[in-house]
């Protein structure tokens, strides 16, 4: 056991503070949300054809920003649709939903971190699709957050392919999250991470409270399509609160920490707020790793709401630079995920009646070392390490550490250092990405 070479650690020192040049830019992301609430309303059922009002011409108009931003990068980001008719409750008669795709190919085009938010908004009856309904935060905060991350990570390179995307749909039943997890499957992507943000751009609450130093990420312990036998072999190995979208939501906790002036990130340990979705669910059915970023604090006479003295979802109620914090920390994850190699696939552990514990773990293409962390079992968070160097090396024994009382993961480590999740140990546990 080994640390990583000390040129793998300053060429990611390197890469970090050329990154840390480009911070998210308040003003872009405002002029980017009032360019959204331009169109009047972005309602699933609004005009889909129309050049400066309803939800086809948002639609048009981030494709253009997409392509836009490819062009400066070689067009390195490449613009496209996706499109299916859905019918549902709130959308008796069908409606062709269609969700834009800004794709950055990485060097494995099947690997793939997508970043989101919906472009739809609605007011108070969910099938008014001609009521202005700007829905400045709900969503064009997260709309605008996934332009803004496009623009600053176009200038890198990556392992693994990012997908920026607008979905609509949402309010009407998450059609766009649903086509765009099925895309995913249909196209047999590797998703190492699905990043929602929906509501990310408020510091202030209904009853005026001002919450300014946090923004919440939710997420799933085990996984909803996870089948019940692994279900049970994970409950019994401990592992409830390490499933691959909970460990996604504590390493972006981890990740924030490191971006200078940012945010606390509050990991709620559930898929969503209470009783309520969002356009990651699909991709849980579907056994995806995702997550939901939103604000600490929500403001409800914002949300849903005609607009009215005191009512509606408009600029005036943003923080734009706590929206650009909670897009730096988009920003940050994106980076070091697409940076890094997959997750082993599986990590396996041994060591009953023993003072010591053997991991051993599936080799994975690309890494030039893999870290290996513990803790004790009363705690969530890693606080132990030792680094193994060498792609093939797949084993190691932690002397002292006994199985009994400690979780063990193991992550897979890139040429730049950048770390992929980490995946926990079992008997024969885990599905990395």
């Amino acid at each position: 056991m080994r640390s990583l070479t000390a040129a793998a650690l300053a060429a990611l020192s390197l890469a970090a503070a050329a990154a840390a040049q480009v911070a998210p830019q308040p003003a872009r992301l405002k002029a980017d949300v009032e360019k959204l609430v331009s169109f009047g309303t972005r309602h699933t059922l609004s005009e889909p054809a129309g050049k400066t009002h309803g939800i086809g011409a948002a639609r048009r108009w981030f494709a253009d920003e997409l392509t836009r931003i490819g062009a400066g990068c070689g067009r390195c980001i490449k613009a496209s649709t996706v499109e299916r008719v859905f019918t549902g409750e709130r959308a008796p008669n069908g409606v062709n939903i269609v969700d834009v795709l800004g794709v950055q190919a990485g060097s494995d085009p099947t690997r793939v971190v997508i970043v989101m938010g919906h472009l739809d908004s609605r007011v108070t009856d969910v099938m008014n699709a001609t009521a202005d309904a700007p829905g400045a935060n709900d969503d064009g905060s997260g709309t605008a957050l996934v332009l803004e991350a496009a623009r600053i990570l176009s200038r890198e390179k990556f392992a693994a392919t990012i997908v920026y995307a607008a979905l609509s749909g949402e309010e009407q039943g998450l059609f766009g999250g649903k086509l765009l997890a099925d895309t995913a499957k249909e196209r047999g992507w590797t998703v190492t991470a699905v990043l929602n943000n929906d509501i990310v751009g408020n510091t202030v609450g209904t009853d005026g409270t001002r919450v300014a130093d946090r923004v919440r990420v939710f997420s799933e312990g085990i996984a909803t399509a996870e089948p019940l036998p692994a279900q049970l072999t994970r409950r019994n190995d401990g592992g409830e609160d390490d499933g691959l979208s909970r460990t996604l939501a504590k390493t972006v906790r981890e990740v924030a920490k490191t971006v200078p002036g940012g945010l606390d990130v509050l990991v709620v340990r559930r898929p969503d707020r209470f009783g309520r979705g969002g356009d990651h669910s699909p991709f849980l059915d579907l056994g995806y790793t995702a997550v939901r970023f939103s604000v600490g604090v929500e403001n409800y006479d914002a949300q849903h709401q005609d607009l009215r003295p005191g009512y509606g979802d408009t600029v005036d109620k943003m923080d734009f630079p706590y929206l650009a914090k909670v897009t730096a920390i988009n920003v940050a994850t994106i980076r070091r995920l697409a940076a890094a190699p997959a997750a082993p696939a599986t990590v396996t552990l041994s060591g009953a009646l023993s003072r010591d514990t053997t991991v051993t773990w599936t080799p994975v293409p690309g890494a030039t070392g893999y870290r290996v962390q513990w803790r004790r079992a009363d705690t969530n968070r890693w606080t132990d390490h030792v680094d193994v160097v060498g792609q093939a090396t797949a084993t190691t024994v932690l002397k002292g550490v006994v199985v009994d009382d400690n979780f063990v993961g193991v992550s897979a480590i890139g040429a730049t250092g950048a770390e992929s999740l980490a995946t926990f140990g079992g008997r024969g546990a885990g599905r990395g990405r």
